[in-house]
């Protein structure tokens, strides 16, 4: 029995809106951040200060207006991750049943993303370490939950789920000790956390390339096997902005890449999160629409 029914036109519309209030963003950034000087030099004496900052805020709805790059990752991975909510959200009902869980979780994933980026962007830079990892505690395990929710029809158990759920949550624990209080917990500092939270990353990495969760991917086979490959990818290369950035924001051994890069970790890590969390999304969602 077919359980598909067709997706409802506010689908489109709600799509199409959320595309429009990015390309404002955009707008905005590239007007506060490249144009405000000039324009203040031409019309600073027809219009009062206060007349100029409300014409440059005239697009952006949710707060002053992101004359940066960090503050503008942050802007558009909110929009990102909202307008890609609703659309795993309005999906649900245009796949079938069995997929509905995973389609669920996507939704779930870059929705909390959303809300915290919303908070984090009016925080001070220096001060989103705490709410990021707590997005992070939440998000990653349910990246990890989409494996066996697409596996599952290949006979995953849920001890395979668990088992990535925890090296996860090792990964993320270490990760935040080493980057909270400059990496100062029991005594050991920012490099060796970073080193057992890349440990569990690469756990992680082995399980989806060569372990057990490979293994049931192969006996599924066909699209199944095709969208794993393309979330263990997202796995290998898209985690891996997440030690970047991290490297970026900590001191060690690895100090010198600093210089060499000239990102702030919280754009590495902008960046990584929308690419990832919508990225496992959409690979969920073009497995459910193809089967």
């Amino acid at each position: 029995m077919n359980t598909k029914t067709k997706p409802n036109k506010s689908f489109l519309i709600i799509g199409i809106l959320a595309l429009l209030w990015n390309i404002m963003g955009l707008f905005q950034f590239i007007m506060a951040a490249f144009m405000q000087d000039t324009m203040l030099e031409t019309y600073g004496e027809t219009y009062t200060p206060q007349q100029m900052e409300l014409f440059l805020n005239t697009f952006y709805f949710l707060g002053d207006v992101p004359n940066d790059l960090v503050g503008f990752t942050f802007f558009i991975g909110t929009m990102a991750m909202m307008a890609a909510s609703v659309f795993f959200f309005l999906s649900l009902n245009a796949v079938d049943a069995k997929w509905r869980n995973s389609i669920l979780v996507s939704g779930l994933i870059t929705f909390i993303a959303a809300v915290h980026y919303n908070y984090m962007r009016d925080v001070d830079p220096g001060d989103t370490t705490f709410f990021r990892y707590v997005d992070w505690i939440l998000t990653v395990p349910l990246m990890c939950v989409e494996f066996y929710l697409i596996l599952k029809v290949a006979g995953a158990t849920k001890s395979m789920m668990w088992k990535l759920i925890f090296w996860s949550t090792v990964m993320l624990v270490t990760g935040f000790f080493g980057e909270f209080n400059d990496g100062s917990a029991l005594g050991l500092g920012p490099a060796m956390w970073g080193l057992l939270s890349g440990a569990a990353y690469f756990y992680i990495a082995y399980m989806v390339w060569f372990g057990e969760v490979k293994k049931v991917a192969v006996s599924a086979g066909g699209a199944v096997l095709k969208a794993h490959n393309t979330l263990a990818w997202f796995v290998l290369v898209g985690w891996a902005i997440y030690p970047l950035g991290y490297m970026l924001g900590t001191e060690g051994w690895y100090s010198g890449l600093q210089d060499l890069v000239s990102l702030d970790m919280n754009v590495v890590y902008n960046i990584g999160d929308a690419v990832n969390k919508i990225g496992f999304g959409l690979v969920v969602y073009n497995l459910a629409v193809s089967k």
